[in-house]
């Protein structure tokens, strides 16, 4: 009877829990989280070294909203939950076309880090490799050509790819800025794809 109790204790004490944050239950169960790079760092300090681990995580919505962090501790386990709070604190949202590619091809550049992304037909997939592969999948991208140029050190690539996928532009914010309407701008790019077209 006493063990049956504790039991039932225990499962109340679960049930207020998941009471006191349902919301936030909810906003990450749709969030996709990919850890991209771990590494231990040593501090030497009187008496020895003290190591301590780095972990990049990479989150995402893979509906068009993307995130990165960076943490660090003396466990691996917490070093990955505080780079996912980052990572879920610093999330953009980028434009998509069709809700599977990029509207326009575009590069970014971090430090000695240099991404090209570039739109792509549909049955694609995602050709990339490495973090730029993980930021993409997370961010909800299906069809899509990546490639990086400069350094292989995943944070500089990570924040290259960040900065090429900042720069994307949906026809409605360049119509926008322009004062014109969105059917002007998305006509345009028709009449260009098919004078293209004709040309070959």
């Amino acid at each position: 009877m006493a063990r049956g109790n504790s039991q039932g204790g225990g499962g109340d004490n679960r049930r207020d829990r998941n009471r006191g944050n349902p919301a936030e239950e909810r906003a990450d169960s749709d969030i996709v989280e990919k850890l991209v790079h771990i590494n231990r760092v040593a501090a030497t300090v009187k008496g020895g070294r003290r190591f301590s681990f780095a972990a990049l995580m990479i989150v995402g919505d893979q509906k068009g909203r993307v995130g990165f962090g960076h943490g660090k501790a003396r466990e691996v386990p917490e070093a990955i939950r505080k780079a996912t709070e980052e990572a879920k604190k610093t999330m953009i949202r980028v434009p998509l076309r069709e809700s599977r590619t990029l509207h326009h091809d575009g590069n970014g550049r971090w430090g000695a880090g240099k991404v090209m992304v570039r739109s792509a037909p549909p049955g694609t997939g995602v050709i990339a490799g490495g973090p730029m592969r993980a930021v993409l999948e997370t961010l909800g991208v299906q069809d899509v050509v990546g490639k990086s140029v400069g350094s292989s050190n995943p944070y500089n690539m990570v924040r290259a790819t960040f900065e090429a996928l900042k720069a994307q532009s949906s026809p409605r914010q360049v119509a926008a800025k322009r004062g014109k309407k969105v059917a002007d701008v998305i006509g345009r790019r028709a009449d260009g794809a098919s004078a293209a077209a004709d040309g070959e």
